[in-house]
């Protein structure tokens, strides 16, 4: 094989790889030998097919086959030869039409990975701010827990609805002209007036209603509301009010722990307050993580692979855009997004940086992910398959280096941060979790510099800040699709009525917003912090596509 490299610039590599049809022909010759004893032909017995005769039958495919393995061959040694780091799969294209008995002429394209400046890491200095999870946050814990778990009375006979009441019904929605519309009727459906759950002027029309009564109530559709014939409509719904009940006494003691499958009251306390340690921990790890990170990212500056920082850009806009879509003014949101294209761009080269150099000091300090962690993060994602494609995914992440490198790659990058961790001066202060939140959210008080984040509702702060680096880095961190939501920690589930009894006939017709469903696939469990997300640097070798056929 004869290989011409045709560009040397910056990263961008190219090369111009002849594969001989003599090489090409001994794979065939190979191949046709292997094959031969498996060969069924009429008039001869099994195995004794002529090899010339299977050369004529297959060739053509088998010189298909040859030249599609050359290839491969061809770019690997390429690869090891000239002590290449793809930064992206390698393009390879067939140069002009091949024919069997001819030269082969191969183009390979790629980026390389830069080589990393000896990363600095001495003199890292960091503050750990930390809270610590006491009696107050338990028992606040505790009464938010037993208000979700509300008992309902049935109420006196002329018992008028309030709020706070749970009011039952049977309704049928119709549009203006007065004719039923498609999936509005509904038996025993029961909201609770004043959760919000409803379309608007929904829950407000229920107060005062009681059992048996009848009801015509008016109520305007969301513009932004799911069914597009309903959005911004008005409409009506007829409704017989069938139980109203009021809200009983939940006590906090022995049983209600038990009603929760828990044997006292202590252990409820106990699993409570282990709760919320591992949510300040995951906080105070995001604080850190991010202020490593801007250090990191201000000691250190050099060129990164255009492809790499467009693959991260690229991943980012997209679900970027995907989220104007919901917004009450789509365009306006679209257009604000198109404004702010350089200062994402920016962020994916930033990330991008820090993943190289992340992974330059792992490596260069024997971090690891062991083959039983590796096996154990295989097992993880598999688990977001059916039975039937469980064990195919586990065969192909096995089989497929690009793949595995994607699993390992965030366990890496916590391995690393982790050893960053014990190489830093870490200086300890007390502060509350107002007070920790804040530091993570703003880029004022504690001055985190990166990112404006909302923990509670996992979106970005409105505000425009003047810092440092753009605070469009915590909206983009929601935007990284490849990446579960890294949520410092999620409050105690929420026990309602949707989570023991299916809704009613035509409860999506009257939900004050529609019902954003989870992502089919389930995320591996989640990291506790959500600091920035580095990309992650590609496989050290990457397959060569198969262009040939």
């Amino acid at each position: 094989m004869q290989t011409v490299e045709t560009l040397n610039e910056g990263l961008k590599r190219a090369y111009t790889l002849k594969i001989t049809a003599k090489d090409i022909d001994k794979k065939v010759d190979a191949e046709v030998k292997r094959v031969a004893p498996q060969v069924r032909m009429p008039g001869f017995r099994p195995g004794k097919v002529p090899a010339n005769l299977v050369r004529k039958m297959h060739g053509e495919a088998l010189a298909q086959d040859a030249l599609n393995n050359s290839i491969q061959e061809g770019v690997q040694k390429l690869l090891v030869d000239h002590k290449l780091r793809p930064a992206m799969q390698p393009a390879v294209s067939l140069e002009g039409e091949y024919a069997p008995g001819k030269d082969a002429e191969i183009k390979v394209e790629l980026e390389v990975l830069p080589d990393v400046p000896t990363p600095s890491i001495e003199g890292l200095k960091l503050e750990r701010l930390t809270v610590p999870a006491d009696d107050a946050a338990v028992d606040a814990q505790l009464k938010e827990l037993a208000s979700n778990q509300k008992g309902w009375d049935d109420a006196p006979a002329k018992h008028k609805a309030a709020t706070g009441d749970q009011v039952t019904m049977d309704f049928v929605g119709k549009t203006a002209d007065g004719v039923a519309f498609e999936g509005g009727t509904g038996e025993g459906m029961s909201v609770e007036i004043g959760s919000g759950r409803l379309i608007p002027g929904f829950e407000d029309q229920l107060v005062g209603v009681k059992t048996g009564d009848e009801k015509t109530i008016n109520v305007t559709f969301p513009e932004d509301y799911g069914s597009k014939d309903l959005a911004g409509k008005p409409a009506t719904f007829d409704l017989k009010i069938t139980a109203v009940k009021t809200a009983g006494e939940t006590k906090i003691d022995d049983d209600f722990a038990k009603q929760l499958g828990l044997q006292d009251l202590e252990q409820l306390k106990g699993l409570l307050k282990g709760q919320i340690e591992q949510q300040l921990n995951g906080l105070t790890r995001t604080y850190m993580k991010r202020k490593l990170l801007d250090q990191l990212a201000a000691g250190h500056d050099f060129p990164v692979p255009p492809s790499m920082v467009d693959a991260e850009f690229q991943q980012i806009w997209h679900q970027l855009v995907h989220e104007t879509e919901h917004e009450p003014d789509p365009a306006a949101a679209l257009a604000e997004l198109e404004s702010e294209r350089d200062d994402y761009f920016k962020i994916a080269e930033r990330r991008v940086r820090l993943g190289l150099l992340l992974s330059e000091i792992g490596t260069a300090n024997g971090v690891e992910v062991s083959q039983q962690e590796m096996s154990r993060l295989i097992a993880q994602a598999a688990q977001q398959y059916g039975p039937e494609d469980r064990q195919r995914f586990m065969q192909y992440v096995q089989q497929e280096p690009m793949a595995a490198a994607q699993l390992r790659a965030p366990l890496f990058e916590d391995k690393v941060v982790d050893f960053l961790f014990d190489k830093a001066e870490v200086s300890d202060r007390e502060v509350t979790r107002e007070e920790l939140e804040a530091a993570i959210e703003s880029d004022e008080g504690f001055d985190t510099g990166t990112h404006t984040h909302d923990h509670d509702n996992h979106k970005p702060k409105a505000k425009k800040a003047a810092a440092k680096k753009p605070a469009k880095e915590a909206k983009a961190d929601d935007a990284k699709a490849e990446e579960p939501a890294k949520k410092a920690a999620a409050k105690p589930k929420k026990v309602e009525k949707a989570d023991i009894e299916p809704a009613a006939p035509g409860d999506e017709l009257v939900e004050a917003e529609p019902v954003k469903k989870a992502a089919t696939k389930k995320a591996p469990a989640a990291k506790a912090e959500k600091a920035e997300a580095p990309a992650k640097p590609a496989a050290k070798k990457a397959p060569a596509k198969k262009k040939a056929d």
